[in-house]
């Protein structure tokens, strides 16, 4: 029966299991991620951040206490030197489980445990994906003051361009004007001329022959 069990043993001893941790917890400081199963890794969270917790107060007694946990004085100086740094002005949640599957032979879930501040990666996303709430009446008027102006350079342009249509076509229209009036000139001018060349006496004249021939 599972009575009074808070903590995953992980099937070992609980001296076995404090070493494993502290093994573990050397490991994630040095290289700042490792890969573990899932059990474990959720088990290491509950090791390790009160430990870095710990290790922002840089002091003799916070670092007796830090290497009673871990029994290793790299790991210990890396951890006051470099994370404690990085960490410093975080409130918790210094780790982070990203799941990659499972394991072939037992089907164990695996997953990278890994110290947050140290993911470029996930830094820059969430970077990019950070945005402001801004009311909706702001936003009204930003897109009204954007608006506003297009439309009035829209508008100004549309004026712009009859306006030049209207100067092109004025000329066409005179142009047209004037062959119409042309035209209409040429026949009346050549109706007068024949009528000046009926009205000279050489015409008459010969109107009079003709009427003799016809006599004749």
């Amino acid at each position: 029966m599972r009575h009074g069990k808070k903590i995953n043993h992980l099937g070992r001893q609980a001296s076995h299991r404090k070493a494993m941790l502290a093994n573990m917890a050397c490991s994630l400081i040095e290289h700042k991620r490792i890969n573990t199963t899932v059990a474990k890794a959720k088990a290491l969270q509950k090791y390790i951040e009160p430990i870095i917790t710990k290790s922002k107060t840089d002091s003799t007694h916070s670092r007796r206490i830090v290497f009673s946990y871990l029994k290793d004085k790299n790991a210990v100086t890396e951890l006051f030197r470099e994370v404690s740094t990085k960490v410093g002005e975080r409130p918790g949640g210094y780790t982070r489980i990203l799941k990659t599957g499972f394991r072939l032979g037992d089907n164990a879930q695996m997953c990278f445990i890994e110290l947050v501040d140290y993911n470029d990666n996930m830094l820059t996303d969430t970077k990019k994906k950070t945005s402001r709430r801004r009311r909706g009446g702001s936003k009204k008027s930003e897109t009204e003051a954007t608006v506003a102006p297009a439309v009035e350079e829209t508008v100004e342009t549309k004026e712009a361009e009859t306006k030049a249509e209207v100067v092109e076509e004025a000329p066409a229209a005179e142009v047209v004007e004037e062959v119409v009036e042309e035209k209409a000139e040429e026949p009346a001018a050549e109706e007068a001329k024949a009528e000046a060349a009926e009205d000279t006496p050489e015409a008459k004249e010969d109107d009079n022959s003709e009427e003799e021939k016809k006599e004749e």
